[in-house]
């Protein structure tokens, strides 16, 4: 799939499928065609207006109404797509549009697509942007996971082969910069879809030391260690090996490196429970069918690391993974036991279906005893069904008492159509954590606030005084039914966010 920029007429552009663009109008004029569209409907005799004037299309977000040309231009059909109303455009409406013209192109069988970018959308977002989200757009709106399937090859709907940006010459730099980036960042996105949505018996914890090992071959700014149990062991991470002891799978501790240069720092940390079937404290079987989607975070970040050689942030980038399963057996850890982590602080288990924040608290550790002064801490994980209850599933919830870093990663989210929602680090309800006979319990004890508590559990892990925050991606990180950019099954949410946070460093 290739993307690239043109300065070619609209109406003299060869394609299989050209798509132009129309706005809910004001007052009488029901929907307002862009300038490339208007043209468009002049070369077709009306045929757009006729369908207005019909109400066979309205100009809404995720309308799209397609007309066959029969040679009166090059284009062999035209898409109109609907934008909604101009001032309440955002970047995610752009992205959703062009997933349209790509699950459009899809039925039509088209090789060939090109995309006139309303003066509107150029203007509110710049050039670049606005190609970068018609990369991302189309690669997340066509991506499928059928390798699987019977005939997989038959499966595989992603049909056209290239793309084209219809933009002024004056442009057309800053547009080819962001198709670029797109793509990039897309790919990445697909990348971590097709691991979540892998088998859980092929994305073992040792897979995804294989997965890491073979991103950095070659790149050299980029390095990779993995630490197998015996090493995990050295490093005093009984947390982590408390959770793998019922599995057996064995458990890896996955450290991966980014050098850009630059003077920060960044640690990302990923949550790699390659399944959960909730240990002794089994989870009930409905519950179990989509828990190979507990590595997501870990899953995010082998994404992210797979963009930074291409994207090259200036920065120095640290990925830390702490991937085991979490099984029921006569060696699973179980509910009253107490683990000495590798901070030295004393953990006791009280549920072991809160597994994740007993392995992300390693993995703090480790950070913060071997990785000299990070500027930033953000950690990715399925967390809690707590989080979704109060978000949706659509939604990622961020902890942190940073406000810079608050800030920062939600201009992120902003720019990238992602969504978060900051939730409240409340120090009260550390009193929910304390135990009897440890220093800490792994459950508040409390029905409510449960993404909160396990917030406050991970920052009793994290050094004094780094900037660290938590998102909790266990709602929007596996859809249940499709949307525009997302089909059923892994989403790849926070890739974007955190690689234009890391851009902007």
């Amino acid at each position: 799939m290739k993307f690239f920029a043109k300065t070619k007429d609209v109406a003299s552009i060869e394609a299989d499928l050209l798509a132009v663009f129309a706005f809910i109008g004001k007052g009488r004029e029901s929907v307002r065609l862009s300038d490339e569209a208007q043209k468009i409907d002049g070369k077709l005799d009306g045929i757009i207006t006729d369908a207005i004037s019909s109400e066979e299309f309205e100009a809404k977000r995720e309308e799209g109404i397609r007309f066959h040309t029969y040679g009166k231009i090059p284009a062999k059909t035209v898409l109109v797509v609907g934008l909604g109303t101009v001032a309440d455009l955002t970047v995610f409406d752009w992205q959703t549009a062009v997933a349209v013209i790509g699950k459009k192109s899809q039925s039509a069988a088209a090789k060939r697509i090109a995309i006139a970018p309303p003066h509107e959308v150029i203007e509110a977002f710049g050039p670049d942007a606005c190609a970068e989200g018609v990369a991302e757009g189309m690669l997340l709106g066509t991506y499928t996971f059928h390798k699987h399937k019977g005939d997989a090859s038959k499966s595989n709907k992603r049909s056209f082969d290239e793309a084209y940006v219809l933009v002024s010459a004056a442009r057309i730099n800053a547009v080819a910069v962001g198709l670029k980036r797109g793509k990039t960042v897309g790919s990445a996105v697909c990348f971590v879809r097709d691991l979540v949505n892998e088998s859980p018996s092929t994305t073992t914890p040792s897979y995804l030391g294989l997965v890491a090992k073979e991103l950095v071959k070659g790149k050299a700014a980029m390095k990779c260690e993995e630490f197998a149990r015996s090493e995990i062991r050295k490093l005093g991470m009984e947390g982590l090996l408390g959770i793998a002891r019922g599995s057996e799978e064995e458990p890896r501790f996955i450290r991966l490196d980014y050098n850009g240069g630059g003077q920060k720092t960044i640690v990302l940390v990923g949550k790699g429970i390659t399944f959960d079937a909730g240990g002794l404290s089994l989870k009930p079987s409905k519950s179990m069918e989509t828990m190979k989607l507990d590595m997501a975070g870990a899953a995010s970040i082998l994404g992210i690391f797979q963009a930074l050689p291409v994207l090259r942030p200036k920065a120095h980038v640290v990925g830390l993974i702490a991937a085991c399963e979490n099984m029921p057996s006569g060696r699973a850890i179980k509910p009253g036991d107490i683990v000495r982590m590798m901070s030295g602080k004393t953990v006791e288990i009280l549920n072991t279906d809160a597994e994740g924040r007993v392995v992300l608290a390693d993995a703090l550790s480790f950070a913060a005893k071997n990785i000299h002064k990070p500027d930033a801490i953000i950690d990715i994980a399925t967390l809690t069904g707590a989080c979704v209850a109060a978000l949706g599933e659509e939604i990622s919830g961020l902890f942190t008492d940073n406000e810079k870093l608050a800030q920062r990663l939600g201009d992120a989210a902003r720019a990238t159509g992602e969504k978060i929602w900051r939730l409240p680090l409340a120090r009260e309800y550390k009193e929910l954590l304390k135990s009897d006979v440890a220093d800490i319990k792994n459950i508040s004890g409390s029905r409510y606030g449960g993404a909160i508590s396990a917030a406050l559990f991970l920052q009793e892990f994290v050094p004094e005084g780094v900037a660290w925050a938590h998102l909790d991606i266990a709602g929007p990180a596996y859809a249940e039914k499709a949307a525009p950019l997302t089909p059923k099954g892994a989403t790849g949410t926070g890739v974007r966010m955190i690689l234009k946070y890391l851009l902007s460093l």
